[in-house]
Order: structure tokens, then C-alpha cells, then sequence
């Protein structure tokens, strides 16, 4: 698939449209996934590869859309590594045991993925078996994993985890250490079963000043991304309010920065300086618009991307859980749109310069 539109998108290459997928493109604004919840809950989704693959691959066969993502949570290491977790519903994950001193990072166990986990390289086989399109690979980042299992819940404000990071940052370093090297043998794991891509999601690491990131984060994202450049799939690195991180997120070694709505695609590419492909960024809320506005906003987001190479159009965060839900005909629609507009951009535009290369 070296030439699938997304996968070249990713490496700043030419495109015959810009490619589009939706973070939590498989989730309950679709109704077959609220069916499929009625019997199973998210974990047992997540390590049966057969209903993995089939949450993972309705999104692309209902929407059409480019890519494929690994359906998963990113609480799924964390487990073998000695965390007691449950996701509870309308809360998040709840850890039953938290991390907050260095006997508690000492108890978590470096593991290998292919013993622990052999589900999900199962699901990652099984995807990508027939998929047409590229699957993206899913973990999380040290950042917000250590969030969820210091607060023991989700946060608002980070005080335990930014203690925790700032009066003990021997036993902060070692926690990121142990997290990004499990991070990497999970993410080679699913690259070796036939991930083309990855994602690392750090939702709550837009919290951080740019200086903790540096000091404290930084780091950590350099090891992940050393860590699976010699596979040479692309690899995706997405956080929510990070605008002032993104300088800082060109030097982590992603290849590309995915942004939320907060910050434009100009801007990104000036703070990034045009060294990594950028992915997004429309407001997930804008899903619940009029069309109109829905199309007037993406052609603006596209019109932006396509000024530069490598643009991947997106969310800027994940499909939102409402009632009424997101309907799927309006993803379906706005896929069909990103496509022909950009489509029709990109031919005009070869137009346009094969007419002044004209002797």
C-alpha cells in the first residue's frame, strides 16, 4: 500500500486527494456499535480479534474513509504492567491501584507485548487480511498514561501527576522510561502484524508549560519514536491543546503532528517549520451543524492543507458522544466532499502549472 493516498500524505508526497479518517471513527454515533455494546463491554471488544475487526472495519466500509484504526484502548498495556484498571461508563478509566511513589513505579513490569497481549497482534492480522486500506497501529503516550494512573481517574487539573513530576523527578523519569519502553514493544508488536501506520495518542499533555514538556516529556517521545524508525511506518503524534507544544513536537521524531481546532494549519506548519505532515483539525461539535457549515468550514481546512504537502484531513479530536448522535450519513457526506473538493483542487492546480511550463 506504499501508494495509498494516506500513506503518502504522511510522507509529504503527492496526493490525487487528501486523504480523511476520524479519530473514534468506530464508536457509538454508529448503531451497530451501540447494538454490539448491548452484549460486550469496550475491554471485551478490544481482546476479541474477531469483534475488533469488525468495529475496526465498519467505519471504512460505512464512510469510505482512507485509513483504519486499530479499535483499542489505550489502557490495554497498562495491564500486564501490574495496573487494576476498569473503564467505567460515562467516567473513563479508573485505576484501583495508583502510582504515586517509587515503590509504585518500581512494581510495574517491562513486558513483552507478543506474551502479554497475543490478542491484539490477532486483531492487527485479522484486519488487515482483506482491509483495502492502510490500518493505523494505537497506544497511548507516557504523558497521559501516567495522568490516568496517578489521579487514579480522569482530571481536570493534573495536581498529583504534576506533583508527582516536579518533587520527585528521579521517580517521574523512570516512570516515563519504563511507560515509553513498553510503548515502543507494543507499537513494533502491532507493526510487525501489519500496522502501515501509528498513532500515539497524548490527549492531556497539552496541561504542560513548553518548559515541563521539554524537561520532562520530551525525552520520552524521542525514545518512542527512535524506537520504531528503523520499521519506517509513518508515525502520528496527537494531543489536545498543544498549539504552544508544537515546535517542541517536531523534535520528538514524529512524521506527523496531528492538531485540534484551536490552531490553524498555518500555523502549525510555522511552529512544526514545515518539517512533518499535519493532520486535522475540525471541531468534532461542527459534526452536529447545519451542513452548510459543516462544508464551509472543511473547504477552508482544506484549502489551508493543500497549500503545503503532506495534509491529513481529520478531527480535531474524536467523534463526540451525543444524543441525538453524530448521524453516519453526515460523516459518509463529509468524506465524499474532502475528497472530490481536494480532488478538484489538485488537478486544477497540476493544470495550472503544466500551462506555465508550457514553452
Amino acid at each position: 500500500m506504499a501508494d495509498h493516498p494516506f500513506l503518502l500524505a504522511c510522507r509529504k508526497q503527492p496526493v490525487p486527494h487528501v486523504p480523511v479518517w476520524y479519530m473514534r471513527q468506530a464508536g457509538r454515533y454508529q448503531p451497530e456499535y451501540r447494538k454490539l455494546r448491548e452484549r460486550h463491554t469496550l475491554l471485551e471488544i478490544c481482546r476479541n480479534p474477531e469483534l475488533c475487526r469488525e468495529v475496526t472495519c465498519l467505519p471504512v466500509e460505512q464512510l469510505g474513509v482512507d485509513a483504519a484504526i486499530l479499535f483499542s484502548d489505550i489502557m490495554v498495556p497498562l495491564g500486564p504492567m501490574g495496573v487494576d484498571f476498569d473503564i467505567v461508563e460515562s467516567v473513563g478509566p479508573v485505576t484501583h491501584n495508583p502510582v504515586r511513589s517509587a515503590a509504585d513505579v518500581a512494581r510495574l513490569r517491562v513486558f513483552h507485548p507478543e506474551e502479554e497481549l497475543p490478542y491484539v497482534a490477532e486483531s492487527v492480522r485479522l484486519i488487515t487480511r482483506d482491509l483495502h486500506v492502510p490500518l493505523i497501529g494505537f497506544s497511548g503516550a507516557p504523558f497521559t498514561l501516567a495522568s490516568y494512573i496517578i489521579e487514579g481517574r480522569p482530571s481536570r487539573d493534573y495536581l498529583r501527576t504534576k506533583r508527582l513530576m516536579w518533587s520527585e523527578p528521579d521517580v517521574w523519569r523512570s516512570l516515563m522510561e519504563k511507560l515509553a519502553e513498553v510503548i515502543v514493544r507494543y507499537l513494533r508488536m502491532q507493526i510487525a502484524a501489519g500496522a502501515a501506520a501509528v498513532q500515539v495518542f497524548d490527549s492531556w499533555v497539552g496541561s504542560l508549560a513548553p518548559e515541563d514538556y521539554r524537561v520532562h516529556v520530551l525525552p520520552a517521545m524521542r525514545r518512542i519514536f527512535s524506537g520504531i524508525a528503523d520499521t519506517e511506518v509513518p508515525a502520528i503524534y496527537f494531543g489536545v491543546g498543544t498549539g504552544e507544544l508544537l515546535p517542541l513536537f517536531a523534535e520528538t521524531g514524529a512524521s506527523v503532528i496531528g492538531i485540534d481546532w484551536r490552531v490553524s494549519i498555518a500555523a502549525a506548519r510555522r511552529r512544526t517549520q514545515g518539517r512533518v505532515a499535519i493532520q486535522g483539525n475540525l471541531d468534532p461539535a461542527l459534526l452536529l451543524a447545519p451542513w452548510p457549515e459543516i462544508q464551509r468550514r472543511a473547504r477552508q481546512i482544506i484549502d489551508e492543507g493543500l497549500e503545503a504537502p503532506g495534509f491529513i484531513f481529520n478531527l480535531g479530536h474524536g467523534v463526540v458522544h451525543h444524543q441525538p448522535p453524530v448521524e453516519v450519513d453526515t460523516l459518509r457526506r463529509l468524506t465524499d466532499f474532502v475528497h472530490e473538493y481536494s480532488a478538484d483542487r489538485i488537478a486544477e492546480s497540476t493544470r495550472v502549472t503544466a500551462r506555465r511550463d508550457e514553452p
